[in-house]
């Protein structure tokens, strides 16, 4: 019953039609389907195979998926961390020609889980801790470029690991607006306690259900991200007033920006009329200098923490076999054939799809530091790159298809090269890199 289908994409892909339209989505053979975990929703989801890729398919009213269709893609436009909007088909009929609901279809962000599978039995504080500082991070990103989302959830939000921490991805943006004159307060702060309260409730039902740690408090978790928010905030859009004669403050300001991850394209700067005080705002902030920076020396498309690691290791490699004379190009061409190509192109085949290349390096990275401390002596790479797959890596799933836990649906409104240098980590319950300093 393809013929009376209307699908509105930005791309033209036959594939769409292979799909089985006619069929009510809860309906869908297995061999479409997808066995991939799912978060929390108020909409029937689900995974299903599309070309060389999966897509979440979600069941939805016409003007809902077309409205969320048209959002994701201006918040790609405008380098917000989302899922990939696909397509919007409506006019579907079953066989007996039957309407049948319009559905949106997103393609699945790899490497990525639901908060509810980045456990595998308890949650622990420093986990739930990291993800929420993740979703503070996301947020304010979002209310940045004048997005309210107005649905602030973990539930909302898939999660990649980068390096050590989580990086936070918007999933569902039926609730959201733009506004292009930015946010007030206001707007802010109703976000701000939305993401509160429903953080807070999403705990709390996983202590209810006996899969959370003792030690974990749902409510001081939920509160933490109204710390980690306004912190972030005051950092990137606070007024900063100063003598003079400190103008280096101006530089430090930007350094502290770049260290967390974003760049400055304006700084409104004044002074008074005696030219005794300095007052300087940063006016546009926009996030990925690390990302930015590894992505035009090496080519290397990673998360803003991962980006950071391997930018150290590639600062030290300059320091330690730098030449005269060479640039930065040319030193992190090096780098990246002799330390970074070699190290991924060594994984077996068999466990490419555990992590990210990015994220492996890391870990490597984090390996070779611990057995360089329990050995008192620096680890060759190669070594410390064996005992990793070995005793570490195979013993991962598969974060590319993991399969568990179970799909859920309810009705609900840097290291040196040649020298160790860094914190010592190793795997927790949950496959965290967890600090032991």
């Amino acid at each position: 019953m393809t013929a009376s289908l209307s699908i509105t994409s930005a791309t033209v892909d036959p594939a769409l039609l292979d799909l089985p339209w006619h069929l009510p989505l809860d309906a869908w053979p297995n061999e479409t389907i997808a066995a991939l975990p799912k978060g929390i929703s108020r909409h029937l989801v689900r995974f299903a195979h599309f070309g060389g890729y999966v897509v979440a398919v979600k069941e939805t009213t016409a003007e809902m998926a077309r409205g969320e269709y048209e959002m994701l893609r201006t918040l790609q436009r405008l380098m917000v961390p989302c899922v990939e909007p696909v397509a919007v088909i409506s006019n579907r009929v079953d066989a007996d020609g039957e309407p049948l609901r319009p559905v949106l279809v997103t393609r699945h962000l790899r490497f990525s889980l639901p908060y509810r599978a980045l456990f595998s039995q308890t949650l622990r504080p420093d986990t739930a801790t990291r993800l929420v500082d993740a979703l503070a991070v996301l947020l304010v990103r979002l209310h940045i470029i004048g997005f309210f989302w107005g649905d602030v959830s973990l539930s909302n939000t898939l999660f990649r690991r980068d390096a050590g921490a989580f990086a936070a991805y918007l999933v569902d943006a039926e609730t959201g607006k733009l506004y292009e004159g930015g946010l007030s307060n206001g707007q802010r702060e109703n976000d701000l306690e939305i993401a509160r309260v429903n953080i807070a409730g999403e705990l709390l039902d996983l202590e209810a259900g006996g899969r959370v740690a003792d030690e974990l408090d749902p409510v001081r978790i939920s509160d933490g991200i109204v710390h980690a928010y306004r912190s972030l905030w005051t950092e990137l859009t606070g007024a900063e007033s100063f003598s003079s004669a400190e103008r280096w403050r101006i530089n430090e300001r930007v350094n502290r920006l770049n260290a967390l991850g974003f760049d400055i394209e304006e700084l409104a700067i004044r002074t008074d009329d005696a030219g005794t005080t300095v007052r300087i705002r940063p006016k546009v902030v926009d996030a990925g200098h690390h990302h930015r920076r590894l992505l035009r020396l090496t080519g290397l498309d990673a998360q803003e923490n991962q980006a950071r690691r391997l930018l150290n290791d590639l600062d030290s490699y300059r320091a330690m076999y730098g030449r005269p004379g060479a640039d930065e190009e040319m030193i992190a061409h090096e780098w990246l054939v002799r330390v970074f190509e070699p190290v991924i192109r060594s994984i077996p085949a068999e466990l490419k799809g555990k992590l990210e290349p990015a994220e492996m390096f890391h870990q490597l990275l984090e390996h070779r530091w611990f057995m360089a401390q329990e050995a008192g002596h620096d680890i060759p790479l190669a070594e410390a790159m064996s005992s990793y797959v070995n005793s570490v890596l195979r013993h991962r799933r598969d974060e590319a298809t993991v399969i568990s836990p179970p799909t859920e649906a309810i009705t609900m409104p840097t290291t040196m090269v040649g020298q160790a240098t860094g914190p010592i980590s190793t795997l927790d319950d949950e496959g965290d890199w967890r600090s032991r300093v």
